[in-house]
Protein backbone atom coordinates (compact mmCIF):
# COMPACT_ATOMS: atom_id res chain seq x y z
CA UNK A 1 0.00 0.00 0.00
CA UNK A 2 1.37 3.06 -0.83
CA UNK A 3 0.23 7.05 0.23
CA UNK A 4 0.44 9.71 -2.27
CA UNK A 5 -0.54 13.15 -2.19
CA UNK A 6 -2.86 14.78 -4.05
CA UNK A 7 -0.61 16.41 -7.31
CA UNK A 8 0.91 12.64 -7.43
CA UNK A 9 -2.98 10.97 -7.06
CA UNK A 10 -3.92 13.58 -10.06
CA UNK A 11 -1.29 12.46 -11.83
CA UNK A 12 -1.96 8.64 -11.28
CA UNK A 13 -5.54 8.48 -12.10
CA UNK A 14 -5.19 10.84 -15.32
CA UNK A 15 -6.97 14.03 -14.10
CA UNK A 16 -5.23 17.17 -13.54
CA UNK A 17 -4.99 18.68 -9.51
CA UNK A 18 -7.36 20.95 -9.86
CA UNK A 19 -10.37 18.71 -11.11
CA UNK A 20 -8.93 16.18 -8.06
CA UNK A 21 -9.43 19.00 -5.60
CA UNK A 22 -13.04 20.08 -7.36
CA UNK A 23 -13.58 16.32 -7.09
CA UNK A 24 -12.80 16.02 -3.28
CA UNK A 25 -15.03 19.33 -2.38
CA UNK A 26 -18.33 17.67 -4.75
CA UNK A 27 -17.77 14.54 -2.85
CA UNK A 28 -17.46 12.56 -6.00
CA UNK A 29 -13.43 11.72 -5.76
CA UNK A 30 -11.64 8.69 -4.43
CA UNK A 31 -11.72 8.38 -1.00
CA UNK A 32 -9.19 10.28 0.87
CA UNK A 33 -7.34 10.80 4.41
CA UNK A 34 -6.90 14.18 5.84
CA UNK A 35 -4.18 14.94 8.04
CA UNK A 36 -3.86 18.65 9.51
CA UNK A 37 -3.79 20.61 6.20
CA UNK A 38 -2.62 17.54 4.32
CA UNK A 39 -4.77 15.07 1.81
CA UNK A 40 -3.52 11.82 1.41
CA UNK A 41 -4.52 8.90 -1.42
CA UNK A 42 -3.97 5.43 -0.88
CA UNK A 43 -2.93 3.94 -4.24
CA UNK A 44 -5.51 0.99 -3.29
CA UNK A 45 -8.32 3.47 -3.14
CA UNK A 46 -7.37 5.64 -6.16
CA UNK A 47 -7.40 1.97 -8.06
CA UNK A 48 -11.07 1.25 -6.48
CA UNK A 49 -11.72 4.45 -7.80
CA UNK A 50 -10.80 3.94 -11.20
CA UNK A 51 -12.33 0.42 -11.26
CA UNK A 52 -16.08 1.70 -10.05
CA UNK A 53 -16.05 4.77 -12.25
CA UNK A 54 -15.02 2.29 -15.16
CA UNK A 55 -17.65 2.74 -18.31
CA UNK A 56 -17.89 0.85 -22.19
CA UNK A 57 -16.75 2.84 -24.54
CA UNK A 58 -20.45 3.60 -26.15
CA UNK A 59 -21.51 4.45 -22.19
CA UNK A 60 -23.06 7.96 -22.69
CA UNK A 61 -24.49 7.96 -19.06
CA UNK A 62 -27.77 7.20 -19.58
CA UNK A 63 -29.99 4.36 -17.93
CA UNK A 64 -30.02 2.37 -21.41
CA UNK A 65 -26.62 2.42 -21.27
CA UNK A 66 -26.19 1.56 -17.42
CA UNK A 67 -28.48 -1.33 -18.11
CA UNK A 68 -26.42 -2.86 -21.12
CA UNK A 69 -23.71 -2.49 -18.76
CA UNK A 70 -25.14 -4.54 -16.20
CA UNK A 71 -26.32 -7.03 -18.95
Amino acid sequence: MANVRVRQAAQYVGLSKSNLDKMRCWGTGPAYVKLGNSVIYRTEDLDAWLVANRRSANDNGSAAGEARAAA
